[in-house]
């Protein structure tokens, strides 16, 4: 469809979901579609965004990340 860096590439989108079905929904049964969505938003909200080491930031979390540049 487009390549690499223009707005048309959805390679974030897919890496992202990938990590969300391979850490937090495959294997998991929820008796709830309410209790899923909590789940899924505690995982995208507590864990993906605030502790999940990430390579584009050198496999530290968003939290030391952050830390560094005020500090820098």
């Amino acid at each position: 469809m487009s390549g690499v860096g223009n707005c048309y590439d959805n390679a974030v989108a897919k890496s992202f979901f990938r990590s969300l079905k391979i850490e937090e929904v495959h294997g998991s049964e929820y008796e709830t579609r309410e209790i899923a969505k909590q789940a899924v938003f505690e995982y995208i909200e507590i864990y993906y965004n605030q502790q999940r080491r990430h390579s584009a930031n050198g496999l530290i979390s968003p939290q030391a990340y952050e830390a560094m540049k005020k500090v820098a």
